[in-house]
Protein backbone atom coordinates (compact mmCIF):
# COMPACT_ATOMS: atom_id res chain seq x y z
CA UNK A 1 0.00 0.00 0.00
CA UNK A 2 1.99 3.47 -1.06
CA UNK A 3 1.22 6.07 -3.91
CA UNK A 4 4.09 8.65 -4.18
CA UNK A 5 7.39 8.48 -5.98
CA UNK A 6 8.74 7.33 -2.44
CA UNK A 7 7.01 4.45 -2.14
CA UNK A 8 8.29 2.97 -6.13
CA UNK A 9 11.54 1.58 -4.80
CA UNK A 10 10.19 -0.28 -2.28
CA UNK A 11 7.70 -2.08 -4.61
CA UNK A 12 10.20 -2.66 -7.33
CA UNK A 13 12.03 -4.63 -4.55
CA UNK A 14 9.28 -6.86 -3.58
CA UNK A 15 9.17 -7.53 -7.52
CA UNK A 16 12.62 -7.67 -7.57
CA UNK A 17 13.07 -10.18 -4.80
CA UNK A 18 10.49 -12.31 -6.01
CA UNK A 19 7.50 -11.68 -3.51
CA UNK A 20 4.44 -12.42 -4.69
CA UNK A 21 2.44 -9.15 -4.65
CA UNK A 22 -1.35 -10.07 -4.63
CA UNK A 23 -2.61 -6.42 -4.79
CA UNK A 24 -1.69 -2.98 -4.92
CA UNK A 25 -3.48 -0.17 -3.22
CA UNK A 26 -3.27 3.05 -4.02
CA UNK A 27 -4.54 6.17 -3.94
CA UNK A 28 -7.35 7.32 -6.94
CA UNK A 29 -5.82 8.90 -9.83
CA UNK A 30 -5.87 13.09 -9.23
CA UNK A 31 -5.58 16.16 -11.13
CA UNK A 32 -1.70 16.58 -11.63
CA UNK A 33 -0.65 20.67 -11.45
CA UNK A 34 -1.38 23.44 -13.30
CA UNK A 35 -3.07 21.54 -16.53
CA UNK A 36 -5.29 19.71 -14.15
CA UNK A 37 -5.02 16.58 -16.20
CA UNK A 38 -5.65 13.00 -14.31
CA UNK A 39 -2.40 11.57 -13.62
CA UNK A 40 -2.18 8.38 -11.84
CA UNK A 41 -0.14 7.79 -8.86
CA UNK A 42 3.44 7.06 -9.60
CA UNK A 43 3.24 3.50 -7.93
CA UNK A 44 -0.06 2.62 -9.88
CA UNK A 45 2.12 3.07 -13.02
CA UNK A 46 4.87 0.80 -12.06
CA UNK A 47 2.30 -2.04 -11.01
CA UNK A 48 0.53 -2.05 -14.21
CA UNK A 49 3.63 -2.25 -16.08
CA UNK A 50 4.47 -5.57 -14.09
CA UNK A 51 0.71 -6.63 -14.27
CA UNK A 52 -0.19 -6.50 -10.68
CA UNK A 53 -3.55 -5.97 -9.67
CA UNK A 54 -4.19 -2.69 -8.71
CA UNK A 55 -6.79 -1.28 -6.19
CA UNK A 56 -7.91 2.63 -5.65
CA UNK A 57 -10.88 2.83 -3.20
CA UNK A 58 -11.71 6.38 -2.51
CA UNK A 59 -12.35 5.31 1.11
CA UNK A 60 -11.23 1.98 3.20
CA UNK A 61 -13.09 1.96 5.97
CA UNK A 62 -16.06 0.28 4.10
CA UNK A 63 -17.04 -2.94 4.51
CA UNK A 64 -16.79 -2.77 0.76
CA UNK A 65 -13.14 -2.52 0.95
CA UNK A 66 -12.75 -4.71 3.67
CA UNK A 67 -14.36 -8.04 2.48
CA UNK A 68 -11.96 -7.15 -1.15
CA UNK A 69 -8.99 -7.69 1.38
CA UNK A 70 -10.68 -10.54 2.51
CA UNK A 71 -10.92 -12.28 -0.43
CA UNK A 72 -7.02 -11.46 -1.28
CA UNK A 73 -6.36 -12.71 1.66
CA UNK A 74 -2.46 -11.22 2.30
CA UNK A 75 -0.26 -13.25 4.66
CA UNK A 76 1.52 -9.34 5.51
CA UNK A 77 0.50 -5.71 4.65
CA UNK A 78 2.95 -3.29 3.80
CA UNK A 79 2.73 0.45 3.69
CA UNK A 80 5.10 3.05 2.28
CA UNK A 81 3.52 6.69 2.39
CA UNK A 82 0.14 5.61 1.40
CA UNK A 83 -1.34 8.35 2.95
CA UNK A 84 -4.37 7.12 4.83
CA UNK A 85 -4.75 5.01 8.02
CA UNK A 86 -5.66 1.89 8.38
CA UNK A 87 -8.68 0.18 10.37
CA UNK A 88 -8.51 -1.91 12.92
CA UNK A 89 -9.96 -4.69 11.08
CA UNK A 90 -7.20 -4.13 8.13
CA UNK A 91 -4.75 -4.13 10.42
CA UNK A 92 -5.93 -7.70 12.00
CA UNK A 93 -6.81 -9.38 8.90
CA UNK A 94 -3.43 -10.33 7.52
CA UNK A 95 -1.72 -13.31 9.92
CA UNK A 96 2.05 -11.65 9.76
CA UNK A 97 0.80 -8.18 10.32
CA UNK A 98 1.23 -4.88 8.71
CA UNK A 99 4.32 -3.58 8.40
CA UNK A 100 5.52 0.42 7.65
CA UNK A 101 8.47 2.10 6.22
CA UNK A 102 8.70 5.37 7.92
CA UNK A 103 11.00 8.29 7.05
CA UNK A 104 12.39 9.19 10.11
CA UNK A 105 14.19 7.60 13.00
CA UNK A 106 11.11 7.06 15.04
CA UNK A 107 9.54 7.85 17.68
CA UNK A 108 11.13 11.67 16.20
CA UNK A 109 8.83 12.85 13.49
CA UNK A 110 5.86 10.59 13.55
CA UNK A 111 3.36 11.97 11.53
CA UNK A 112 2.80 13.24 7.40
CA UNK A 113 6.24 15.03 6.69
CA UNK A 114 9.22 13.72 8.62
CA UNK A 115 11.26 14.50 5.85
CA UNK A 116 10.56 18.29 5.47
CA UNK A 117 10.67 19.11 9.58
CA UNK A 118 13.70 17.52 9.77
CA UNK A 119 15.64 19.85 7.35
CA UNK A 120 13.30 23.11 8.78
CA UNK A 121 14.46 21.83 11.86
CA UNK A 122 18.19 21.99 10.93
CA UNK A 123 18.63 18.26 12.10
CA UNK A 124 22.34 16.50 11.15
CA UNK A 125 20.70 12.96 10.76
CA UNK A 126 17.80 11.05 10.14
CA UNK A 127 16.48 7.86 8.64
CA UNK A 128 14.53 5.00 7.71
CA UNK A 129 12.50 3.33 10.60
CA UNK A 130 10.69 -0.26 9.65
CA UNK A 131 7.58 -0.80 12.74
CA UNK A 132 4.73 -3.05 13.04
CA UNK A 133 1.40 -0.59 12.44
CA UNK A 134 -1.01 -0.32 15.01
CA UNK A 135 -3.99 2.44 15.34
CA UNK A 136 -1.99 4.88 16.42
CA UNK A 137 0.04 7.33 14.11
CA UNK A 138 3.44 6.08 13.65
CA UNK A 139 2.97 4.33 17.34
CA UNK A 140 3.76 0.88 16.37
CA UNK A 141 6.88 -1.56 17.59
CA UNK A 142 10.32 -0.51 16.14
CA UNK A 143 11.82 -3.39 14.10
CA UNK A 144 14.80 -1.91 12.07
CA UNK A 145 16.41 1.75 11.97
CA UNK A 146 19.36 3.16 9.43
CA UNK A 147 20.53 6.50 9.87
CA UNK A 148 21.51 8.77 7.42
CA UNK A 149 23.35 12.20 7.83
CA UNK A 150 22.12 15.13 6.56
CA UNK A 151 24.57 17.70 4.68
CA UNK A 152 24.02 21.31 5.73
CA UNK A 153 22.89 22.01 1.71
CA UNK A 154 20.48 19.05 1.41
CA UNK A 155 17.01 19.95 -0.15
CA UNK A 156 14.21 17.98 1.08
CA UNK A 157 14.17 16.48 -2.77
CA UNK A 158 18.10 15.58 -2.29
CA UNK A 159 17.12 13.79 1.14
CA UNK A 160 13.98 12.42 -0.20
CA UNK A 161 15.49 10.12 -2.99
CA UNK A 162 18.29 9.20 -0.28
CA UNK A 163 15.30 7.87 2.24
CA UNK A 164 13.43 6.35 -0.62
CA UNK A 165 16.41 4.23 -1.61
CA UNK A 166 16.96 3.24 1.68
CA UNK A 167 13.67 2.50 2.63
CA UNK A 168 13.93 -0.22 0.11
CA UNK A 169 16.84 -1.71 1.61
CA UNK A 170 15.51 -1.41 5.19
CA UNK A 171 12.43 -3.13 4.06
CA UNK A 172 14.19 -6.13 2.13
CA UNK A 173 16.47 -6.30 5.90
CA UNK A 174 13.35 -6.55 7.72
CA UNK A 175 11.71 -8.95 5.08
CA UNK A 176 14.85 -11.35 5.34
CA UNK A 177 14.49 -11.17 9.47
CA UNK A 178 10.96 -11.93 9.08
CA UNK A 179 11.49 -15.14 7.10
CA UNK A 180 14.09 -16.31 9.33
CA UNK A 181 11.90 -15.42 12.74
CA UNK A 182 14.51 -13.20 13.77
CA UNK A 183 12.64 -9.56 14.04
CA UNK A 184 12.54 -7.81 17.39
CA UNK A 185 9.67 -6.15 18.80
CA UNK A 186 10.89 -2.87 20.51
CA UNK A 187 8.06 -0.36 21.78
CA UNK A 188 8.11 2.96 21.13
CA UNK A 189 9.38 5.44 23.73
CA UNK A 190 6.50 8.18 23.81
CA UNK A 191 7.99 10.81 25.94
CA UNK A 192 10.13 11.55 23.46
CA UNK A 193 8.18 11.74 20.40
CA UNK A 194 7.76 14.62 17.84
CA UNK A 195 5.98 15.46 15.36
CA UNK A 196 5.52 16.12 11.67
CA UNK A 197 2.48 17.44 11.08
CA UNK A 198 1.36 17.83 6.93
CA UNK A 199 2.86 20.51 4.58
CA UNK A 200 0.64 23.35 3.45
CA UNK A 201 1.72 26.13 1.08
CA UNK A 202 2.07 28.78 3.75
CA UNK A 203 4.53 26.90 5.60
CA UNK A 204 6.89 28.06 2.82
CA UNK A 205 6.48 31.68 3.79
CA UNK A 206 9.90 33.45 4.99
CA UNK A 207 9.52 35.39 8.53
CA UNK A 208 12.21 37.21 7.99
CA UNK A 209 11.95 38.27 11.96
CA UNK A 210 13.35 34.65 12.33
CA UNK A 211 17.30 34.06 12.37
CA UNK A 212 19.64 33.45 8.89
CA UNK A 213 19.83 29.73 9.60
CA UNK A 214 16.48 28.95 10.53
CA UNK A 215 15.21 30.79 7.25
CA UNK A 216 18.32 29.06 5.04
CA UNK A 217 16.49 25.56 6.41
CA UNK A 218 12.94 26.54 5.40
CA UNK A 219 14.35 27.58 2.01
CA UNK A 220 16.12 23.72 1.65
CA UNK A 221 13.42 22.59 3.60
CA UNK A 222 10.75 23.24 0.99
CA UNK A 223 12.01 23.24 -1.50
CA UNK A 224 10.92 21.61 -4.36
CA UNK A 225 7.58 21.69 -2.48
CA UNK A 226 5.89 23.81 -1.39
CA UNK A 227 8.55 26.19 -1.85
CA UNK A 228 10.35 29.29 -0.05
CA UNK A 229 8.62 32.80 -0.47
CA UNK A 230 8.13 35.99 0.13
CA UNK A 231 6.85 38.94 -1.12
CA UNK A 232 9.01 42.22 -3.12
CA UNK A 233 6.48 45.40 -3.52
CA UNK A 234 3.33 43.17 -3.53
CA UNK A 235 4.63 40.45 -5.50
CA UNK A 236 5.26 37.00 -4.88
CA UNK A 237 9.08 36.07 -4.97
CA UNK A 238 9.68 32.39 -4.64
CA UNK A 239 13.20 31.77 -3.29
CA UNK A 240 14.96 28.57 -4.31
CA UNK A 241 18.48 28.66 -3.58
CA UNK A 242 19.92 30.78 -0.59
CA UNK A 243 23.29 30.60 1.93
CA UNK A 244 24.17 32.02 5.06
CA UNK A 245 26.52 35.44 5.04
CA UNK A 246 26.29 36.32 8.67
CA UNK A 247 24.56 34.91 11.84
CA UNK A 248 25.29 38.20 14.08
CA UNK A 249 23.31 40.96 15.13
CA UNK A 250 22.16 44.13 13.27
CA UNK A 251 20.61 46.83 13.84
CA UNK A 252 18.37 46.81 10.12
CA UNK A 253 15.08 46.00 10.13
CA UNK A 254 14.78 42.51 9.01
CA UNK A 255 13.74 41.63 5.41
CA UNK A 256 15.74 44.91 4.16
CA UNK A 257 17.51 44.46 0.75
CA UNK A 258 21.26 45.37 2.08
CA UNK A 259 22.88 44.76 -1.03
CA UNK A 260 22.13 43.28 -4.80
CA UNK A 261 25.05 42.45 -7.07
CA UNK A 262 25.36 39.06 -9.90
CA UNK A 263 26.16 37.41 -6.73
CA UNK A 264 22.60 37.56 -5.49
CA UNK A 265 20.10 39.81 -2.93
CA UNK A 266 21.58 39.83 0.32
CA UNK A 267 18.86 40.45 2.90
CA UNK A 268 18.65 41.13 7.11
CA UNK A 269 17.48 38.51 8.76
CA UNK A 270 15.97 38.62 12.45
CA UNK A 271 19.50 37.95 13.04
CA UNK A 272 22.28 37.72 11.00
CA UNK A 273 21.87 37.62 7.05
CA UNK A 274 21.27 36.15 4.25
CA UNK A 275 22.36 35.65 0.39
CA UNK A 276 19.53 34.78 -1.81
CA UNK A 277 20.79 33.10 -4.91
CA UNK A 278 17.73 32.08 -6.87
CA UNK A 279 14.31 33.45 -7.37
CA UNK A 280 10.85 32.79 -9.40
CA UNK A 281 8.67 35.09 -9.87
CA UNK A 282 4.90 34.61 -11.14
CA UNK A 283 5.15 33.35 -14.70
CA UNK A 284 8.60 32.96 -14.96
CA UNK A 285 10.75 30.72 -14.54
CA UNK A 286 13.50 29.95 -11.85
CA UNK A 287 16.94 32.09 -12.29
CA UNK A 288 19.72 32.84 -10.55
CA UNK A 289 19.64 36.21 -9.51
CA UNK A 290 23.11 37.29 -11.65
CA UNK A 291 20.85 36.26 -14.79
CA UNK A 292 17.83 37.69 -13.51
CA UNK A 293 19.11 41.23 -12.73
CA UNK A 294 20.23 41.78 -16.11
CA UNK A 295 16.40 42.88 -17.00
CA UNK A 296 14.88 43.54 -14.07
CA UNK A 297 15.92 45.60 -11.33
CA UNK A 298 15.79 44.80 -7.39
CA UNK A 299 16.21 47.71 -5.40
CA UNK A 300 18.08 48.12 -2.37
CA UNK A 301 16.94 49.50 0.71
CA UNK A 302 13.38 47.91 -0.12
CA UNK A 303 11.47 45.30 2.86
CA UNK A 304 11.11 41.80 1.48
CA UNK A 305 7.42 40.53 3.23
Amino acid sequence: MGTPEFALPSLEMLVKEGYEVAAVVTQPDKPAKRGKKITMPPVKEYAISKGLKVLQPQKIKTAEFLKTLEEIKPDLLITVAYGKILSKEILELPPLGCINVHASLLPKYRGAAPIHWCIINGEKTTGITTMYTNEGLDTGDILLKAEVPIADDMTVGELHDKLSALGAEVLKQTLKKLEANELERIPQDDSIATYAPIITKNIGEIDWSKSSCEIYNLIRGTNPWPGAFTYYKGCTMKVWESEIVSEEPHDLKPGTICKVNREGILVCCGKGKINIKEVQFASCRRMCVGDYICGNKIDEGEILG
